[in-house]
């Protein structure tokens, strides 16, 4: 593969975004909604996509591009000890779900992030938040998976290439912080 042939790949990814307008905006009001009514996002995802779960929780606990109050936003992905304990004493497919038990309550969202849709810890952590009255938003890859059908709002990138879907994802998370900074600006 070129340069060249990736850096197209890579914007025929992002180009699929178009394609998702409805659904990011919608992505972007229920977030709006849930920090503004003083609820807290939860994150979550495995591999580059754990990664992705901590730089969306970091925008939105600290900053994007403007200066303002601080939301609440946690990654399920940052604590070693929590998760290996969790690993360890139930399974690596508990591993999200306890926590949205732990850390959740109704009215929070969950931010569930999967390149394959197939993660069954990320499944576990849907079907939690549903159970226990949490919204969610998912950031799918390939075909959507097991996880399709499972969030509010689902941001489907169609693509195959794990590193292409990533990209897009990242994108998106970018998008929803500049949709919503702007009202959260204002508090």
């Amino acid at each position: 593969m070129s340069i060249r042939g990736s850096l197209n790949d890579s914007i025929a990814a992002i180009r699929t975004i178009f394609d998702l307008e409805d659904q990011v905006t919608h992505a972007a009001d229920l977030l709006r909604e849930t920090l503004l009514s003083n609820h807290k996002v939860l994150a979550c995802g495995n591999g580059g996509s754990a990664s992705d779960s901590a730089h969306f929780a970091t925008e939105l606990a600290c900053r994007f591009n403007s200066d303002r109050r601080p939301y609440p936003a946690i990654s399920l992905t940052g604590d070693g000890g929590l998760m290996t304990a969790i690993g360890n004493d139930y399974s690596f497919a508990d591993l999200f779900a306890r926590q949205v038990r732990a850390f959740g309550t109704p009215g929070d969202l969950l931010v569930a992030l999967t390149t394959s849709g197939n993660s069954e810890n990320v499944r576990r952590a849907l079907e939690e938040a549903k159970r226990i009255g949490l919204r969610s938003i998912s950031l799918l890859g390939r075909n959507g998976g097991t996880c399709r059908g499972l969030s509010d709002v689902e941001l489907l990138v169609p693509e195959q290439v794990t590193a292409r879907i990533q990209e897009a994802h990242k994108v998106i998370i970018h998008l929803l912080c500049e949709l919503v900074e702007p009202a959260l600006a204002k508090q």
